[in-house]
C-alpha cells in the first residue's frame, strides 16, 4: 500500500488517473495533456504500474493504460475501517 500512497502523491500522476477515469489510452494519448517529456510520462506510468493502479494491455502495435479499480476499492475499504473502529474503548 506504500506504493499506492506515494504514486497519488504526485500531481500529475494524479492528472493521469483522472485521464484513465474516462477512458483508456496510450502512452502518447496522454502525454497530449501534459507539457512534460515522453519519457516523464512512461515514468509516471511506470510508478502507477508498480503501485497497481494502472493496468497495461498491448492491442496490435500500441499499449492501452487503464485503471485497475481494485486498488481503489482495497483503499476505500482501508480508510473505512477507521470509520467502523471504536474510540476510547467505547462503540461509535
Amino acid at each position: 500500500m506504500n506504493d499506492t500512497f506515494k504514486a497519488l502523491a504526485d500531481g500529475t500522476r494524479r492528472q493521469i488517473i483522472q485521464l484513465l477515469k474516462e477512458k483508456d489510452m496510450t502512452a502518447g494519448e496522454i502525454a497530449e495533456h501534459f507539457n512534460i517529456s515522453k519519457p516523464s510520462i512512461s515514468h509516471h506510468l511506470n510508478l502507477l504500474k508498480r503501485a497497481e493502479i494502472v493496468i497495461d494491455e498491448r492491442k496490435g502495435q500500441f499499449i492501452y493504460y487503464s485503471l485497475n479499480t481494485t486498488v481503489f476499492q482495497d483503499l476505500v475499504g482501508w480508510f473505512l475501517q477507521f470509520k467502523d473502529g471504536t474510540k476510547g474503548g467505547e462503540e461509535k
